[in-house]
Parts: structure tokens; C-alpha cells; sequence
């Protein structure tokens, strides 16, 4: 979730994206400011590329 938001997508397209509601995705985006002590979507952006989370030209880490 958070690497969708960080690429800068709306809730109705991260929502269609994983095939689910827009509630839910705006309750995981809720949970995520919360849990990352964020304020708003843009520092979960910052806070996701700091960590290695996305990197620059929104390409994905590789995990293996």
C-alpha cells in the first residue's frame, strides 16, 4: 500500500488496483499515517523513499 501511495496514486486507483474498496484502502492509508507518525500522504512519500520503500523514477526495489 504504501509504495502505491508513494507513486503518487489516488485511493480509487489503488483501490482498483488490488482489487479492493475504496473504504478499505482509506482505512490501510489511515492506519499507515498513523502508524509511521505521519502527517499527511506527502511525508508517508518521503518517509517511503528514506526507507528504501520506492526509489527515484518509481521502480520498485526487487525482493529477492
Amino acid at each position: 500500500m504504501l509504495r502505491l501511495v508513494a507513486r503518487g496514486l489516488p485511493n480509487h486507483v489503488i483501490a482498483e488496483h488490488l482489487g479492493l474498496s475504496i473504504a478499505t484502502v482509506k482505512t490501510h492509508v489511515r492506519r499507515l499515517l498513523a502508524k509511521l507518525n505521519a502527517h499527511d500522504r506527502a511525508q508517508m512519500v518521503v518517509i517511503a523513499y528514506e526507507t528504501g520503500t520506492v526509489t527515484a523514477g518509481g521502480t520498485l526495489p526487487s525482493t529477492g
